[in-house]
């Protein structure tokens, strides 16, 4: 005969819904770390794509800079000159 509790519920079927609670708890446990352990992983990589793609930009104002200043450079008469020397420009006499 199966021992019954006071509201007429059988231990051996409380001890079953005790296992399936506890297995439902660790899969949802793990379940719970896989999506964490992903989240972190794609954290990790938009930060890597977004260092490399400040680095671009940085280089990107460096070379920008630098020809800002060529062009100021060439705006005014002498820089042209010496940029026509660099060419071999031969002045009309």
């Amino acid at each position: 005969m199966s021992q019954k509790k006071e509201g007429g519920v059988p231990a051996e079927k409380i001890r079953k819904i005790a296992v399936a609670t506890t297995v439902a708890g660790v899969l949802l446990i793990v379940f719970l770390l896989i999506v964490l352990i992903i989240q972190f992983v794609q954290l990790g990589v938009k930060n890597s794509e977004k260092r490399e793609l400040d680095r671009l930009i940085e280089e990107q104002q460096k070379t920008l800079e630098g020809e800002e200043a060529d062009l100021n450079n060439l705006e005014n008469g002498f820089g042209m000159y010496w940029k026509a020397l660099d060419y071999n420009y031969k002045r009309k006499n």
